[in-house]
């Protein structure tokens, strides 16, 4: 049974800076691209950042290139979201998961191809 736990969340100001943690087991997580996403009050699920099953190639959702850099030690199956230079409207419960539809190798911005959530971990970030 795959299972994925989310930590490091937390409250910061604008401006501050965490870094979300994500470990995996259950499954090959060298074999899988992994994806970070965000889901805000009232809001759908987006996909926030997207890394291949090496790391060599990775995706991120527009408004957060810059300031996020997601990354993965897959002999630790884990996750990693460096955050940076946070906004208010950063603020949401993140998720992590494997892709576990079509090339599950490669990386993927559409949600369904993700099926796998933990529970989650709350980022809030105030003005």
């Amino acid at each position: 049974q795959v299972q994925v736990v989310e930590s490091g969340g937390g409250s910061v100001q604008a401006g501050g800076s965490l870094r979300l943690s994500c470990t995996v087991s259950g499954l090959s997580f060298g074999n899988y691209a992994m994806g970070w996403f965000r889901q805000a009050p009232g809001k759908e699920r987006e996909a926030v950042s997207c890394i291949d099953w090496s790391g060599g190639h990775t995706n991120y959702l527009e408004p957060v290139k810059g300031r996020f850099t997601i990354s993965r030690d897959n002999a630790l199956s884990s996750l990693y979201l460096q955050m940076s230079s946070l906004k208010p409207e950063d603020t949401a419960m993140y998720y992590c998961a494997p892709r576990s539809s079509g090339m599950t190798y490669m990386c993927s911005g559409n949600t369904y191809a993700y099926k796998t959530w933990g529970q989650g971990t709350q980022v809030t970030v105030s003005s």
